[in-house]
Order: structure tokens, then C-alpha cells, then sequence
């Protein structure tokens, strides 16, 4: 038996039936963020209705006084009207007992049924529903009478009470159909899109009436039926279930079942197409068919299930003449849609080789020339300002740090000022240029510990090291303008979540540690203060050189080195001799001397303050407190907010803790060297030549670091719009290259901390929402605008001294934690490892744990673990040189592993590679991967973002 309309879902194209709230021009609407879809997997999809709000009014007081009272209303969950609380309950997921579904249908299939009533009144509407042949003149005037009776609403609008209609019948009239004013006032339209239909469904017991009266009405065009709906909306649908009075609540339990029908997508789409009584009760049968019973005496009726955190797709649920129509390859295909969390796999037009020298790059130009008037005019949102504000401390912070240990590598011959200006110099012009302005540019761990190894060959072979290093940059960008004419990127294409996550978790341990180590420096640097100790310190007032004022000095005896490095922030720092006050550990006080609290204690409390309230403000955006407003603010200005509430804290204490220090002079760290590197300098010329030995090396790190960044934040999950551009990006990073190596500034890629941080500030979500849904993820806001102006703030920061110098670094490192932390947490690799320290009894209900066994999970785990740490050996040992070639053996491994799981445990525990997926047996993942629905599509190890929030992924 055909299902209405079947033939036009077995051809159509359009979106499927999932209500999005604001409507956008992203496409598809379900929570998660999937990438667009083929040809095959839309036309399985279910064309796009307007969402439908449902409402039920009872008929109370009989055999008293008779009035229609709102009970119940639905959008995608039930709310129940909670009449001694004088309140609508929560949104939960409806239950219904099943003998009324079989009672409706029963009534149903011998009632009145009206399909394209040409109704446009109520008063219309009401001549046609009581056209009932049974029903007597007398019956029939009564019956009218009580149908246009205004039922009473419970419409909690700022400063109204709610709307009691009135209980009397009446006669109707033109201005007694007309809206009520709390109708247009009821913030519940606010919630609901525009195109939203209303279906309003009446039943009661009536005993005047013989027998059972059932009607079904679906109005030719919809109608706004006067007051009989609480939120103003043409109604498309009108249900009547009426009776003589019976024992319990048969008449309402069968109003709650037809309002539950019209509230599920799939049968409301079969009703809006049925052309027949036939074709209404089909429908009626298929979503029994899908019902699931709860056994009596297992679980509470009175117990309301709250909505799901994320609802299964639309497509999912195809009428069983579809299923069993579908090809194993095409179920195959749905089911990669379902446990990645995209659509099939299907070649990315980006990744696809030309044929052609730099073809790869010509097409990301005209591909993105088209976007690019809208990447500036897509920045005008008051949330981008949100965005700089956050990125731009980040991105402060970031030069600040690696400045500083970028100093320290070298000996002084790069610092802070070339940190800054590197920065900015790069990052703008990346954004500028760039096929992602999205991605945020800086000094990275593993690019850091290829500078400190450069040096330390030039300085124990006695080479001039900036003329050598400028050679091996020209060797890089040499040979990554190999790379992109030649196409390389398009090996992305093998970097599974196996790659993605050993060098993420990498680079987000890295954050971790040295926030954690700067923090320890300082408390050497500053001991803290204990009762009978000698090391205390004071604050005294003697001008230096550079014009700061404040001097900490200590009674204990300590090297320069150990009292302060430059990745502290305080360049100038310098051990002063101790004043009179500060002998013998006394604490009287000396001329220009002041006493100051334990530096050390006050700075760690900051540290943890910082990163404990920025966490926490993260996490509000998702709680129940504050209105959604004020929780979006709070979330997005979250690390803003932290700072604020840090430095706030530091002024009102008067701490004297190390501080944020940005260069004062414009000029080269390095005394005696202009802006523009000498080819040679005192090198010999064979050099220039030798240099492409570790230049080969580099290019080997610059492109794993710089293209797995853009395979992350390039992933169909985040639903971007304006695509990649992965020849683009490696082109302006090896033009950067040049640029830098010349001026002797940092070599800088893509930071992918920073830059999912970037994307996380740009989210977009549903504003309007059914009540209960949780907010739709619409997409990133992709613009160029933001990234620039945080690059022009950055470098304008050497000139904003006077402000930025208040900001404690104890405060910024808590705020590097925070992200460090918060990408670290996210990816599927730390709930893995989480599973190695819970009981099986304990472990959640993971969809991953249903296909694959525990102790392969876990030898899973403890490879990528394996690798993590021969990754962080490696980088902290002498034998770093040979890092990059770590991270390309990364792919080495993910295919060696082929050899050890097999395609099916390999699906669930990463991601089949590009040739695998397409040559995998279909025979073998069809028994596991049927698509019955029995399996869960909420299992918190499937690689995407979980909804209402990005969860910063990895840097």
C-alpha cells in the first residue's frame, strides 16, 4: 500500500520536515551540523512544510456551565496547561496509552472527514464540521453555539493577565471573530517562524449527544479562525471529538493522540498529500507501525521524559516501502550520514587534481573572488565585535608568549617586538588573501621547537644565524610553491581523525604546559611567602632606563635567568640590590620602599580565577539560568569577562604582579640590525645551498601543521558556505615564508586553538525554536573582517602601552589554559581515554560501544596514546629534528592500522580512508549498519559538535 503522496516523495529534492526556528539560507535544519548532500541522499528527503503549532481546547463543565479551556499545545513537544500553578508545564516528550490511538482511528474511519475545506471563517468552518447527516436542527444549533464560544487561553505576555474568554454562547459576529489583542501580544509567536500553520483540535464530553462525533477538516488554504487559537496563525488543520460522557478520559486522551499525529513530521506530511479517508488512516497506520511501548508497571505514567538533546533525522524515518526499495550501497550511504555526522562520502571538488601546474590554485581564486564582496559586507554583526574583542586578547596573549620563548631560543636575536609585528604583518595579509580568513596565523609548539633547534646549529657551528635562516625560508616557500602546483593539499584527503587527533591533542598539550610553566616560573621568581622564611620582597620606586618605576627585589640571592625570563612579559627586569629596609629580613621600611603582598600566592589566585570563571561563563551559555540573551552575552564575552574580573581584582588589591609588556620603540631586538637580513652576512656561500636539508624538513612541518588545520576547520560539520581553499592558504604561507625570513620575523601557520576560538565567537543559531528544542546550529559567520582587525589591533598594540600594561599575565595564562583546556577536552580521543578509567557497569551508552568491543576500543586508545607521547618524547629531546617526519609517519600508521582492526571497527573508531570507503564490501556493514533507528544518534563520540555549542576542537 502506498503511502499519500509517495510518488512525490520518491522524487523530490527539497529539504527535510525539521523546524529550524530562524530561517536561514543555510541549508538543512537538523541540529547537527552536516555538509551539503548528494543527489541520492536528497532525494530520499522529505520536501519542507511549514512548522505547525497544535493546540488542544477540552470541553469542561458539563452538565453545569459548558467552556473551552486550552489544556495542551505542541510544536515538536507537548506542554500541559498546569491549572493550579496557572502555568504551562515544561516541554517533554508526549506519551500516549495505545487504545487511543485505536479508538481515533476507529472514530475516524466513521466520521466526517473534509480534506481542502474551502472554509475561510470560523463561522464557515463551523456550518461545514456540524453538516453531520445524524445530527438534529435542534442538535445542530447547539452544537454551533458551542463551537463559537471564545475559549479561555493562558497567554503569559509581559504585564497581561491571562486572557479568560468568555463561557456564554453566543452568536458570532464579524467583530466577535476577530483577534484578540493578548493574541498579538503572546511571546510564544516571537518563538515560531513566519510561515508557522496552527492545527486546533476540540474534544470534550457532551451529553446532549447520542453517539461519538469525529471530524477531521484540513482547510484548502489556511484561516485565522478568530480567537479560537492562542497565537495568532492561520490555522490549517481542525479536529472535532466529541461524545456522550464515558468512564475515564477516553474523549481527551483521543485529542492528545491526533494533536501527537500533527506534531510528527512524517505523518503530517502524509496528511497534507492524502487526498482520501484512505490515505488519513494509511497515515495514521504507518506511525503506529514506528510506535514503542512502554510495558505497564516498568516505568511511571505521571513522569514526563524531557526532549532529547538532539533529534534523529528526518530522513531516517522513510516509509518501510522506501527502506526495502533503497540499494545496499544507498543504505550504506545513509549510514555514513549518520555515524559522521555528514553525508556520504562523495570527492570534494577542492580536492580533486586538475592536471594543470597551479590548476589547484586558479580554481580556489575564482571560487572565492565570487565571496569576497560579501566577506566584508557578512562582518556587519554586532556579534564580530564580540569576536575581535576575544580573539584580539588571544591573539595578544599568544605573541606575548611565544615572543618571549622565541627570545629566549635565540638568544635575543628575535623578541617581543618582532612577535607583534610579525603577527600583524602576516595575519592581515593571510586575511586578506587567504581561501579561509576564518583561520587565525601565529607561532606554533612545533614550529617553536624548530627554531630553537636552527639556532642552536648555527651557534655551535659558529653560523650567523638570521642569514641562515633566511635561506632555509627561501628553500620552504620554494618548496611549497612545489606543493602547490603540483596539487599537493589534495593528500588532505587521507588525514583521518587518527592524524587530526594525535597532532591536536599535541598542540593543545602543549598550551596546557606552558601556561602551567610560566606560572611556575613566576613562583620561582617570586617565591611565596611563609612565616620565618628569608625570601620576601618589596616594591620600590627606582626609575630604570625604560621608565618603569616598579622593581621587585628579593633578599635571596638569585641570577637573572632565575628570577625572570622573557616569556614573563617584563623584558626589562633586572635584580636590583636589596634596600636598607630589606636586610636581615626585617620589615622596616626604606626611602622609595614599600611592602607588597606575597606576589606568588595573589598571582596563582589570579591564574585560577581567570580560568575557572571564563570556564564557568562558558558553560552558562548552555544552562538554565538567565534569560538566552543574557547567556549568549555572557558566554561569548566569556574570556573578556574573565580578564576584566582579573585585572579589576589586581587594581583594587594594589598587586604588584608581573604585567603585560609590550615593546615602547620601534626597532630590531637584535642591537645593530636593520629591518631587511643580509643574505650571507659572515656565512660562506656554500650555506645558502646547504640549507635545503633542513628547509626540506620544515616544509615537511609547515605543511602537516598548516593543511591539518585547514582539514579541521574546513570540516563539513561547521556547515561553511563559502568553501575551502587549501591551495590558496599554502600559497599566501609560503609568500609569508618569504616575507618574514627576509625580516628576520617569526615563521608563522595556521594556530588552530585560536582559530576554532575564532569560529566558536562566530557561531550562528536559531533565534526562533519550538519550545523544548534545543537551538539549531545554522552555521559560522564567514567574513575576513574580523581576523584583520584583530591583526591591525595586535600591531597597534605596541602604541597602547598605557592600557595593556594594567593586564596581569597571571590573568593571561589563565585565559591560555582555558583554551588549551577546552580543545584538549573536546575531541573524541579524551573520551576515549575517559573509558579506560570507568567500570563497564559505568560507562555511558555510546553508540561507538554497541559495534565495536571494549578491548579493541581500548587498544585504540592506547595506540594513539602510544603515539601522543613518541610525539611529545621526540619534540622535547635532541632528536626534534626529525619531528616533522613524525607527523607525516602519523599517516603511516592510521594505514598500518588497517592490518590490525578491520573496515567495520575502523568505521566506528575513526574514519575509512578515501580509496577504502569506496572499495569497502558492502556485505560487510549491512547487518551493522541497518537502518532501523534502533541505534541512538546522541552518542557523545560521534565527531561533531554537540549542540547548542562548537566545542573548540583542537590547536
Amino acid at each position: 500500500m502506498k503511502l499519500p503522496g509517495q510518488e512525490e516523495f520518491e522524487v523530490s529534492g527539497s529539504c527535510e520536515n525539521v523546524p529550524t526556528g530562524e530561517m536561514d539560507s543555510v541549508a538543512g535544519s537538523d541540529p547537527s551540523p552536516d555538509g551539503p548532500l548528494d543527489t541520492d541522499s536528497r532525494d530520499l528527503r522529505v520536501p519542507k512544510d511549514p512548522l505547525l503549532f497544535i493546540q488542544l481546547n477540552e470541553l469542561l463543565g458539563w452538565p453545569q456551565v459548558l467552556e473551552w479551556r486550552e489544556t495542551g499545545r505542541w510544536v515538536l513537544f507537548e506542554e500541559k496547561l498546569e491549572v493550579g500553578a496557572g502555568r504551562w508545564s515544561t516541554p517533554h516528550v508526549p506519551t500516549l496509552a495505545l487504545p487511543s490511538l485505536q479508538k481515533l482511528r476507529s472514530l475516524l474511519a466513521k466520521g466526517l472527514v473534509l480534506l481542502d475545506c474551502p472554509a475561510q471563517s470560523l463561522l464557515e468552518l463551523v456550518e461545514q464540521v456540524t453538516g453531520v447527516e445524524w445530527l438534529s436542527p435542534e442538535l445542530r444549533g447547539q452544537l454551533k453555539a458551542l463551537l463559537l464560544q471564545t475559549p479561555q487561553h493562558l497567554i503569559q505576555s509581559t504585564g497581561t493577565s491571562p486572557c479568560q474568554g468568555s463561557a456564554q454562547p453566543r452568536e458570532a459576529s464579524h467583530d466577535e471573530e476577530a483577534p484578540l489583542k493578548e493574541q498579538h501580544q503572546n511571546p510564544l509567536k516571537r518563538k515560531l517562524p513566519p510561515e508557522a500553520e496552527a492545527g486546533a483540535v476540540l474534544a470534550g464530553e457532551l451529553g446532549f449527544l447520542a453517539q461519538p462525533l469525529g471530524v477531521f477538516v484540513r482547510l484548502q488554504e489556511p484561516v485565522v479562525l478568530g480567537p479560537l487559537i492562542e497565537v495568532l496563525l492561520p490555522s490549517r488543520f481542525f479536529c472535532l471529538l466529541l461524545g456522550p460522557p464515558t468512564l475515564g478520559r477516553s474523549y481527551r486522551e483521543m485529542g492528545r493522540a491526533v494533536a501527537v499525529l500533527l506534531s510528527d513530521p512524517q505523518f503530517q506530511w502524509s496528511v497534507r498529500r492524502a487526498s482520501s479517508l484512505h490515505d488519513l488512516l494509511a497515515a495514521l497506520d504507518a506511525f503506529l507501525e514506528e510506535v514503542t511501548v512502554l510495558p505497564p508497571g516498568r516505568w511511571d505514567p505521571t513522569a514526563r521524559i524531557p526532549p532529547p538533546k538532539r533529534l534523529p533525522a528526518e530522513n531516517k524515518r522513510l516509509p518501510s516501502q522506501l527502506r526495502e526499495a533503497k540499494s545496499p550501497s544507498a543504505q550504506r550511504g545513509a549510514l555514513a550520514e549518520d555515524r559522521h555526522g555528514r553525508g556520504p562520502h562523495i570527492p570534494n571538488p577542492e580536492l580533486q587534481r586538475t592536471g594543470r601546474l597551479f590548476g589547484g590554485l586558479v580554481q580556489d581564486v575564482c571560487r572565492k573572488a565570487s565571496w569576497y564582496p560579501s566577506d566584508f559586507s557578512d562582518a556587519l554583526h554586532p556579534q564580530c565585535f564580540s569576536a575581535v574583542l576575544y580573539i584580539y586578547l588571544a591573539t595578544v596573549t599568544n605573541a606575548i608568549t611565544f615572543g618571549g620563548l622565541l627570545g629566549e631560543a635565540t638568544d635575543g636575536a628575535q623578541g617581543l617586538l618582532e612577535s607583534f609585528l610579525g603577527t600583524a604583518v602576516a595575519g592581515a595579509t593571510f586575511c586578506l588573501m587567504a581561501g579561509q580568513p576564518l583561520t587565525i596565523l601565529s607561532s606554533t609548539g612545533p614550529v617553536l621547537v624548530f627554531e630553537r633547534l636552527l639556532f642552536s646549529f648555527s651557534r655551535d657551528h659558529s653560523l650567523d644565524y638570521l642569514p641562515f635562516r633566511l635561506w632555509v625560508g627561501i628553500w620552504v616557500a620554494t618548496f611549497c610553491l612545489v606543493l602547490v602546483a603540483t596539487e599537493a593539499s589534495v593528500l588532505v584527503r587521507y588525514f583521518t581523525r587518527f592524524t587530526e587527533e594525535g597532532f591536536c591533542a599535541l598542540i593543545s598539550l602543549i598550551f596546557i604546559y606552558d601556561a602551567v610553566g610560566k606560572m611556575l616560573n613566576l613562583t620561582r621568581a617570586y617565591p611565596i611567602q611563609r612565616p620565618g622564611s628569608p625570601a620576601y620582597g618589596c616594591l620600590c620606586q627606582y626609575p630604570d632606563l625604560g621608565g618603569n618605576e616598579s622593581q621587585w627585589t628579593s633578599t635571596k640571592p638569585k641570577d637573572r635567568d632565575d628570577i625572570l625570563s622573557m616569556d614573563l612579559g617584563l623584558v626589562n627586569a633586572s635584580l636590583l640590590p636589596p634596600p636598607e629596609c630589606a636586610r636581615r629580613g626585617g620589615h622596616s621600611r626604606g626611602p622609595g620602599c614599600d611592602m607588597v603582598p606575597d606576589i606568588a600566592f595573589f598571582s596563582i589566585l589570579l591564574f585560577l580565577i581567570s580560568f575557572l570563571f571564563a570556564t564557568a561563563l562558558k558553560h552558562v551559555k548552555t544552562s538554565r539560568f538567565f534569560p538566552s540573551v543574557v547567556r549568549k552575552v555572557l558566554g561569548d564575552f566569556s574570556s573578556v569577562l574573565a580578564i576584566l574580573l582579573g585585572c579589576g581584582l589586581d587594581a583594587y588589591l594594589g598587586l604588584a604582579t608581573p604585567k603585560l609588556m609590550v615593546p615602547r620603540e620601534f626597532k630590531p631586538t637584535l642591537p645593530g640590525r636593520g629591518w631587511l637580513v643580509s643574505p650571507f652576512g659572515t656565512n660562506p656561500w656554500w650555506l645558502s645551498v646547504a640549507a635545503v636539508l633542513p628547509a626540506l624538513l620544515l616544509s615537511i612541518l609547515i605543511f602537516m601543521d598548516q593543511q591539518i588545520t585547514a582539514v579541521i576547520l574546513n570540516h563539513a560539520k561547521y556547515r561553511l558556505q563559502k568553501g575551502a581553499g587549501f591551495h590558496l592558504d599554502l600559497f599566501c604561507v609560503a609568500v609569508l615564508m618569504l616575507l618574514t625570513s627576509a625580516l628576520g620575523l617569526p615563521w608563522y601557520v595556521s594556530a588552530t586553538v585560536i582559530s576554532l576560538a575564532h569560529m566558536d565567537s562566530l557561531r550562528r543559531e536559531s533565534r526562533a525554536r519550538a519550545p523544548g528544542e534545543a537551538p539549531s546550529f545554522l552555521g559560522i559567520r564567514e567574513q575576513r573582517l574580523t581576523g584583520l582587525v584583530v591583526f591591525i589591533l595586535t600591531g597597534t598594540s605596541i602604541f597602547l602601552a598605557p592600557v595593556l600594561k594594567y593586564i596581569p599575565m597571571p590573568v593571561l595564562y589563565g585565559i591560555f589554559l582555558y583554551m588549551g583546556v577546552g580543545a584538549i577536552s573536546s575531541i573524541q580521543l579524551t573520551k576515549r581515554v575517559q573509558l579506560l578509567l570507568m567500570p563497564a557497569k559505568h560507562q555511558p551508552d555510546l553508540l561507538l560501544l554497541r559495534h565495536v568491543p571494549l578491548s579493541r576500543v581500548h587498544l585504540f586508545t592506547a595506540i594513539q596514546l602510544a603515539c601522543l607521547g613518541l610525539l611529545w618524547i621526540i619534540k622535547s629531546t635532541p632528536a626534534a629534528i626529525i619531528f616533522p617526519l613524525m607527523l607525516l609517519g602519523l599517516v603511516g600508521i592510521r594505514k598500518a592500522l588497517e592490518w590490525v582492526f578491520s573496515p567495520r571497527e575502523l568505521f566506528w573508531l575513526d574514519e575509512l580512508m578515501s580509496e577504502k570507503e569506496r572499495s569497502i564490501p558492502e556485505k560487510g556493514l549491512e547487518p551493522e549498519y541497518s537502518l532501523s533507528g534502533s541505534d541512538s544518534e546522541d552518542s557523545e563520540l560521534m565527531y561533531q559538535p554537540k549542540v547548542p555549542e562548537i566545542n573548540i576542537s583542537v590547536n
